[in-house]
């Protein structure tokens, strides 16, 4: 996906404002890149739209450690959009964002960020499976 679909994509998500797409878009990578390690966003970045790339760029190892609430205030505060924009926009990148790397990576983000973040992220497929005891 290019960047400008990846754009699309987000601003054809339900609420998102079309206008809000692209600064709710790098204001998410920004934030995500803050949370996850370098080596994890370097590897996300490599998967990205060159445009995008730049966001992820993480100049150390350790991430910062913050909760849901502390991500979409960073969201909200660098697209300058309210708080529910900032959500609904947050979550559109990251649905953007599971279908357009490979399953592998996607899940790798999301296994670095605490389970409260799953109402943005979903759980990983694997985390949903039941698993059958005494098999």
């Amino acid at each position: 996906m290019n960047y400008t679909e990846f754009i699309q994509s987000v601003a054809a998500r339900p609420k998102v404002p079309p206008g809000q797409a692209e600064p709710i878009t790098r204001a998410t990578f920004e934030t995500l890149a803050e949370r996850i390690t370098g080596g994890q966003a370097r590897d996300l970045a490599s998967q990205l739209p060159q445009e995008l790339r730049g966001l992820v760029a993480r100049p150390t190892e350790d991430p910062e450690r913050f909760g849901l609430a502390e991500f979409l205030e960073r969201v909200q505060s660098r697209a300058g959009v309210d708080r529910q924009v900032a959500t609904d926009g947050a979550r559109a990148v990251l649905d953007t964002l599971r279908e357009s790397i490979r399953a592998k990576e996607y899940g790798d983000v999301v296994d670095q960020l605490p389970q409260e973040f799953w109402q943005l992220t979903g759980p990983r497929a694997e985390r949903l499976q039941t698993r059958r005891v005494g098999t």
